[in-house]
């Protein structure tokens, strides 16, 4: 009895095309189980060695709401989401108001800045935060909560009454 007969079969019985596909299905089932890979390998797990103190200073530009700088206090504790990954609890450590100006030409050509006079505007704050929490140095700066956090980096803060986007402006790592 021949190994492979004319049409392709081992030993009369099974194709060589569905032993081939069986070996390939055998392999990834086995380097799914066996080798699963790294799950966070290159980015840093806060919690062990290396964990500092960072302080992030973010501008939300346009909150909407009534006495918003109020709702911001000190002391209190807010949760972060940086790229859609929740990155624990964060503290604020100063809100500040900035204010809405607009640029004014004055009767002898030159521009002066003048507070927004728009009732409408009296509802929509800019403000920077001063932000207090523990992150991982790593080569590529601080990491929060598994997430690298660099100037530009959107964060969602979200508190007892409030949720919204801030951006980074700043960085630092206590020593």
């Amino acid at each position: 009895m021949k190994i492979l007969d004319s049409q392709g079969r081992l030993f009369g019985k099974l194709s060589i095309l569905d032993v081939a596909a069986a070996l390939i299905i055998l392999l990834v089932a086995v380097g799914i189980f066996f080798f699963p890979g790294t799950s966070g390998g290159s980015v840093a797990q806060v919690g062990g060695a290396g964990v500092k103190p960072v302080e992030i200073d973010a501008i939300a530009i346009g909150l909407k709401g009534k006495n918003v700088q109020d709702l911001f206090k000190p002391g209190d504790q807010i949760n972060v989401v940086i790229r859609n990954q929740p990155s624990g609890q964060i503290t604020i450590k100063s809100a500040k108001t900035i204010t809405r100006t607009l640029a004014v030409p004055q009767p002898n050509g030159s521009l002066k800045a003048l507070p927004d006079p728009r009732e409408e505007e009296s509802f929509s704050k800019n403000m920077m935060f001063t932000l207090e929490g523990k992150g991982q140095l790593t080569d590529n700066g601080p990491v929060l909560g598994n997430t690298k956090v660099k100037i530009g980096t959107t964060l969602e803060l979200e508190g007892k009454n409030y949720i919204f986007n801030a951006s980074v402006i700043d960085v630092r790592v206590k020593e």
